[in-house]
């Protein structure tokens, strides 16, 4: 009985323990288990500045806010446009007539991405719903008068993909913004009377289970009041058992504090980090936004984004890769094409992926080509080749095996002859004739190995 009481006790006092709004306790959250299976998810970047869709999701900072201006973007106003128009006229202008959030759930469930993030509102300030913190520049009272982040939340989760929005946290030209910056972040009046009433709007509206913040380099967490809202979030909101959260939250706090690691945009670590992170990255190479003006040779073949997840992947991470929407609400041809492929490879591959865990080698390259990377489930352990082997046989060098391990490669139940190197670790399996794969990637399944 003793015992009894002290269990329910201890159960008791974990459930009642709160985190404090200091990085010490709101780092020591535990990440919901939701995230590190999940391992791929799709960002998209739509807004405003997908009207232009010229440069960047940047477009209006480069245009009138950075000094000199971007020299192309001046001209490419100056061509199209009568003088004096405002950047806030392109708003009008976001109609997402052909926006249906049904079709694009359906090409992000097809993708095999786990979850979704969409731009609630970027460093332009425009919100994708009707926040009352953001008259006439959201997307219901003008553009598509529509809420976009509703909508797609809908579709999404009804085909059963978790849903995260990005946020950033400065806005680029609000006046209340720039009068704190201009008092050195001494003042809070934007964040007091904008950021946060918006950001718990956003969170017990939508019920997000995850957070992707940004815009936070130019001042101190404690001038974003960071800490006070994470634990509020952890604690006391409605998605505080599922919400997952990045580092993005001050100056200096990327890579340190939050719940994943981002570090920074397209993070690509030479080895296995100590903190679980995500690398966040687009097919378009040279924006996050869409591009009227982009050309083939400016995106990601198929067989670099599945590297890429690969690396990514056996390194401990998730992989978040973008799309940009175009102004009226597509997902542009070449786009759903990569994310079909993706979803195609995940579809025969994914069981390596999903789920899995970074072995204790994570990657060999003992073919001279290209690397070997491993991920593994327990005594299962797969060898992903990111390249077709030159030869009929290929070694591994770093597995060690037993009388009981088996060799197949996904896609096929059948067992594939191999041989041992040495005496305590290294096997030379037999390939067969590899079948297609739309990646140009396959994967070793080998069981019962250490």
């Amino acid at each position: 009985m003793l015992l009894l009481l002290l269990c329910t006790a201890a159960l008791v006092s974990q459930t009642a323990a709160r985190y404090t709004a200091n990085w010490t306790s709101l780092d020591a959250r535990p990440l919901p288990p939701w995230y590190d299976q999940a391992k791929v998810g799709i960002f998209v970047h739509w807004g405003v500045f997908s009207v232009p869709s010229f440069g960047s999701e940047w477009f209006w900072w480069n245009w009138q806010g950075r000094q000199p201006p971007d020299a192309k973007l001046v001209s490419y106003m100056r061509s199209n446009y009568p003088p004096g128009f405002s950047y806030a006229e392109f708003a009008p202008q976001f109609h997402a007539q052909f926006f249906d959030p049904a079709e694009w759930a359906d090409i992000f469930k097809a993708s095999g991405a786990k979850y979704v993030v969409l731009t609630a509102k970027h460093h332009e300030g425009f919100t994708n719903w009707a926040s009352p913190y953001s008259w006439n520049w959201n997307s219901v009272d003008t553009g598509p008068h529509r809420d976009l982040v509703g909508d797609l939340a809908d579709a999404v989760r009804s085909r059963s993909l978790h849903y995260g929005l990005y946020n950033s946290l400065y806005e680029w030209f609000n006046p209340l913004y720039l009068a704190d910056k201009k008092n050195g972040f001494k003042t809070q009046t934007f964040v007091t009377q904008k950021l946060l009433p918006e950001l718990y709007n956003m969170v017990v509206r939508y019920k997000p289970e995850l957070i992707w913040s940004d815009g936070d380099w130019e001042a101190p967490d404690t001038y974003w009041n960071s800490t006070q809202f994470l634990a509020w979030l952890y604690n006391d909101s409605p998605v505080k058992d599922t919400i997952v959260t990045n580092d993005r939250w001050g100056a200096g706090c990327s890579c340190k504090h939050g719940g994943y690691f981002n570090c920074e945009d397209k993070y690509t670590p030479g080895e296995l980090p100590k903190h679980k992170w995500e690398k966040c990255t687009s097919v378009d190479k040279y924006s996050w936004g869409y591009r009227r003006n982009m050309r083939m040779i400016d995106l990601m073949d198929l067989p670099s984004i599945i590297k890429d997840m690969v690396r990514t992947v056996a390194l401990g991470g998730n992989y978040l890769l973008n799309v940009g929407p175009t102004a009226d609400g597509i997902i542009p041809p070449l786009f759903e094409e990569r994310l079909r492929g993706l979803g195609a490879w995940l579809d025969v591959n994914g069981e390596a992926i999903y789920a899995s865990q970074p072995w204790r080698v994570q990657t060999e390259n003992s073919t001279g080509q290209q690397p070997i990377w491993y991920t593994s489930k327990g005594t299962t352990v797969y060898a992903i080749l990111v390249t077709k082997p030159s030869e009929t046989i290929i070694k591994l060098l770093v597995p060690k095996t037993s009388t009981t391990t088996k060799v197949t490669y996904l896609g096929n139940p059948k067992a594939l002859p191999w041989s041992p190197v040495g005496p305590s670790s290294g096997l030379i399996v037999l390939l067969p004739q590899l079948p297609y794969s739309p990646g140009e990637a396959w994967v070793l399944k080998l069981e019962n190995v250490h």
